[in-house]
């Protein structure tokens, strides 16, 4: 589900440089519409939507990559055919009997008529959730269905085939079902968005602080996400409807919060970028001097991760696990610091790193909204300061084995991934002089093969942003947090026979190997 979400910022880059080019406001009579110069930044960023535009069709196919246990490509093809099916068959039933089912087909697409555009198809706006349920069925088929074997005679017919054949049956009954019922749950939907809306700073604060607290958990994304990219709050989800708006916004010099108060939700980034940084302060300067030079090889490079990408699981999960007390206070302050963003009424698109702010706020709107920017700025460091402190006292007050402070009997060595890699080879030997330099993502999946049991006893294996989970049959045969990050991964957490391995942000490639492995 959160492979098409790693597109976003690139997408999001695109976006916010052409919204920058084409704006008046910025450029003056240079960026006109006619102009050459406009022309050709309006071509460029007409491409840029691409991800925001098609987001149904993105999470229909990326489903499979995670869960088909077999032939994932073949499964995204079977996902995307079964949707659009499913698609032309609720047009279909809403053009014969939509009066009868409460829905004007012949409405215009958008949120009032609860009818959307996918892929050209006049359908129900089912958004995230339909695209996701659909493409939940045909892997569950895929798995089931892919591999049996027909007579002979029929064998054209087998494998995607007989997948799509049976996938085409269940989507008939399917659409039938989504006609009947989602325009109830469509008003369930608007009842609750009045409600979040209606809460103000205090619904942010809700927010936040939930989507802090799911991050153990791996939930985080299920709350999130009808929010960002679907329909909870704004048609499209605010990031969509954020981007679309950004020319209106860049020309206006009202306050954010009443140009697009929809967007008060995506501010889960702020104690990345203001947070972080706090909590890597305070690991250092509690740590034993000892350990001070081997810590600060670990924290800058996975504050910068969460700064400036927004992935914070790295930081996160080097201390949630040996103090969870701290991680509630982290998502109790993320939360005060999103709320009171929000009472000075700095909105936008504000959940991942400063790459991604910057392309969706500071660069298109510095010029209409750089003093409510400086605001932020003067508030977010504000709390990086409140953070070093809380973070300290309690680190302090309860000896909280943090980075840096573990007993010397359990001394965790902070090696990167780099220098363990180092270390192997130099204990195997380096390559002869022409041949291929060894695989590096290769040697740290062997390595956490070994770790997990071995091969006998991984059940299975899907990637998150940054860590690898992974079912096993027997967890007292899986390492230690302590041989794992000697192994030159990021640490490990544990809840019976699910384990999570924190690889980092190239855990799709060290997954790749380790399921050729398997």
């Amino acid at each position: 589900m959160f492979t098409p979400v790693l597109l976003f910022t690139f997408a999001a880059v695109v976006v916010g440089l052409g919204t920058l080019l084409t704006s008046e406001t910025v450029l003056g009579p240079l960026a006109a519409k006619g102009t050459g110069w406009y022309e050709f930044w309006n071509v460029i960023l007409s491409g840029g939507w691409t991800v925001f535009n098609q987001l149904p069709l993105l999470f229909a196919m990326s489903l499979p990559i995670g869960l088909a246990k077999r032939q994932n490509a073949r499964c995204c093809m079977e996902a995307l055919v079964a949707y659009l099916t499913f698609n032309y068959f609720v047009n279909a039933i809403l053009t014969a009997w939509g009066p009868e089912l409460g829905v004007d087909i012949t409405a215009e697409v958008g949120r009032a008529s609860g009818l959307a555009s996918v892929a050209g198809i006049k359908t129900l706006d089912l958004g995230m959730v339909g695209a996701l349920l659909v493409s939940g069925a045909v892997i569950w088929l895929h798995n089931r269905c892919f591999d049996v074997r027909l007579p002979e005679w029929l064998g054209v017919f087998s494998g995607s085939t007989f997948v799509y054949m049976v996938s085409f049956l269940a989507m008939l009954p399917a659409a039938l079902l989504a006609c009947l019922l989602w325009p109830r749950v469509q008003l369930g939907i608007g009842a609750f968005q009045g409600f979040i809306v209606g809460a103000g700073s205090l619904g942010v604060w809700v927010f936040v602080a939930l989507e802090r607290l799911l991050i153990p958990f791996g939930l985080h994304h299920l709350l999130y996400a009808p929010f960002y990219y679907d329909n909870a709050v704004v048609q499209g989800g605010i990031y969509a409807a954020w981007a679309r708006q950004l020319p209106q916004i860049a020309a206006s010099a009202s306050p954010l919060g009443d140009l697009a108060p929809y967007a008060a939700f995506t501010a889960t980034g702020w104690s990345k970028l203001f947070g972080c940084p706090g909590i890597a302060a305070a690991f250092y300067v509690t740590a034993k001097p000892s350990k001070r030079k081997k810590l600060l090889a670990l924290l800058v490079p996975i504050t910068l991760t969460a700064v400036l990408c927004g992935v914070t699981e790295p930081i996160e999960f080097t201390f949630l696990f040996v103090a969870p007390p701290l991680f509630v206070v982290h998502a109790l302050l993320a939360a005060t610091l999103s709320a009171v963003m929000n009472l000075l009424g700095v909105v936008g698109v504000f959940s991942g790193g400063l790459i991604e702010m910057s392309s969706l706020d500071f660069i298109p709107l510095a010029a209409t909204h750089g003093l409510a920017y400086l605001a932020a700025l003067g508030v977010g460091l504000c709390f990086t300061v409140i953070y070093f402190v809380v973070f300290r006292f309690l680190i302090l007050r309860f000896d909280f084995k943090t980075p840096g402070r573990e007993d010397d009997e359990d001394d965790v060595a902070f090696r990167s991934k780099r220098q363990y890699l180092e270390a192997r080879a130099a204990g195997s030997g380096h390559a002869a002089e022409g041949e291929a330099a060894p695989d590096q993502r290769l040697a740290l999946a062997e390595r956490v093969l070994d770790l997990l049991g071995g091969k006998g006893n991984v059940v299975d294996v899907a990637c998150c942003a940054t860590r690898l989970r992974v079912s096993v049959r027997d967890e007292s045969l899986v390492g230690s947090d302590r041989d794992f990050k000697d192994a030159g991964t990021r640490g490990l957490s544990k809840h019976g026979k699910a384990v999570q391995v924190v690889v980092g942000l190239d855990v799709a490639q060290v997954g790749e190997r380790l399921e050729s492995l398997l």
